[in-house]
């Protein structure tokens, strides 16, 4: 069961990061200034924190699963970024992609009913 919450923080953390690093990015659009002002960003700064301590929480997940089951479980960042995508930064998602986020999900129910 820790094994499990584990890798749902470490996926949800990675989502974080990434959320966070478009956020940082759109925030940077029509700005003036070097590096220096980007560097700045709380949403950069938050990016890099959930960034990094996703990568420490899948370093346990590593610890306690085989790579070969662990790994492809992190493709629910796929799917989670997808939701993101969609209903919170509203673009357009096809549905070839959410055909692709449902062989994700059937992917990683099975992985999951074998571990």
């Amino acid at each position: 069961m820790i094994t499990l919450l584990l890798l749902l923080a470490a996926c949800l953390l990675t989502c974080l990061g990434q959320v966070s690093q478009k956020c940082a990015v759109e925030g940077w659009r029509g700005q003036p200034g070097g590096w220096r002002m980007k560097l700045r960003t709380p949403w950069l700064w938050s990016a890099l924190m959930c960034l990094g301590l996703g990568l420490l929480v899948w370093l346990l997940v590593l610890q306690r699963l085989e790579v070969g089951i662990a790994y492809p479980m992190l493709s629910l960042n796929f799917v989670l970024i997808t939701l993101v995508a969609r209903f919170v930064f509203h673009e357009a998602v096809d549905r070839r992609h959410w055909a692709g986020v449902v062989l994700i999900i059937t992917g990683v129910v099975l992985l999951g009913v074998e571990a």
